[in-house]
C-alpha cells in the first residue's frame, strides 16, 4: 500500500515537472517573438528623436533663406536690375545660399551637406505654394564655391527659371493688393542612426536604412509703395 501511494506522488510529480518545463518552454518563445518588436519600438523613438533634431535644423535654415530673401527682393529694388547696378541682383541668391550653408554648417548642426541633393529658391503662387515653375537650383559640391565676393559655400548654381530682376515687392505686382512671394525649399536625405534597419528586417523584411527629407518656408516680399 504504502509503495502505490508513493508511486502515484512520484507521477504526479513527474506530470507536474512536466507541465514547469512545458510553461518555461513557452515563456521563452513568447519572449523571442516579443524582443524584435520591443527592440523596433525602442530604437524608432531613439531614432526619431534624431529625425527630428535634423528636420529642426532643415527648418531653420530654409526660414533664414527666405528671410534673407524676402528683405533683398532684387538686390536694391527698381536699381537692382538697372544697368550700372546689375551686380546687385546677380548677387542675391548667392547671399540667400551663403545664409543657408551658414546655418547647415553652424555649430551643432547634424546635417552632413554631402546629404543635401539639392536647395531651391522658388516663386511661389498667391497661396504660397510652389505651383509657378520658377525656380533655381543649387546642388552640394565636395569643391567650396567662391561667390563674386570671395566667400565660399559648399553649393554650386544649377538651372535658373527665376530672375532675380523679374522679383518685386510692389504692392499688386502680380497678384492682386499682394507682392511676390520667395520660397526656399532643402531636399535631404536622411540615414538613419540606430540599428533600426536591421531589426525592422527581422520584423517585416524592410531594407531601408534613409529617409527623404524636405522642408520649405515661404516669405513675401518686404512691401514697399
Amino acid at each position: 500500500m504504502t509503495g502505490q501511494r508513493g508511486g502515484r506522488h512520484s507521477i504526479g510529480r513527474g506530470r507536474d515537472a512536466h507541465r514547469g518545463q512545458g510553461a518555461r518552454g513557452q515563456g521563452i518563445v513568447e519572449f523571442t517573438l516579443l524582443v524584435p518588436l520591443f527592440l523596433v519600438l525602442l530604437l524608432g523613438m531613439v531614432e526619431l528623436g534624431f529625425a527630428f533634431n535634423h528636420q529642426l535644423t532643415l527648418q531653420y535654415a530654409t526660414r533664414e533663406g527666405a528671410r534673407i530673401g524676402a528683405d533683398l527682393v532684387n538686390g536694391g529694388g527698381t536699381l537692382g536690375c538697372g544697368g550700372e547696378d546689375s551686380p546687385n541682383a546677380s548677387t542675391v541668391d548667392p547671399i540667400i545660399i551663403e545664409a543657408v550653408d551658414r546655418i547647415l554648417t553652424s555649430t551643432g548642426s547634424p546635417i552632413p551637406l554631402d546629404q543635401v541633393s539639392r536647395i531651391r529658391i522658388f516663386k511661389a503662387d498667391s497661396t504660397g505654394k510652389d505651383t509657378l515653375g520658377l525656380d533655381n537650383d543649387w546642388t552640394y559640391t565636395a569643391v567650396p564655391f567662391t561667390l563674386s565676393d570671395g566667400t565660399q559655400v559648399n553649393f554650386r548654381p544649377g538651372a535658373t527659371s527665376w530672375d532675380a530682376c523679374s522679383r518685386s515687392n510692389r504692392a499688386g505686382n502680380t497678384y492682386a493688393n499682394a507682392v511676390d512671394s520667395i520660397g526656399v525649399s532643402i531636399s535631404y536625405t536622411y540615414r538613419l542612426t540606430t540599428p533600426l534597419a536591421g531589426a525592422l528586417r527581422l520584423i517585416s523584411g524592410s531594407q531601408a536604412s534613409t529617409i527623404s527629407m524636405t522642408d520649405d518656408t515661404v516669405m513675401q516680399f518686404n512691401p514697399t509703395s
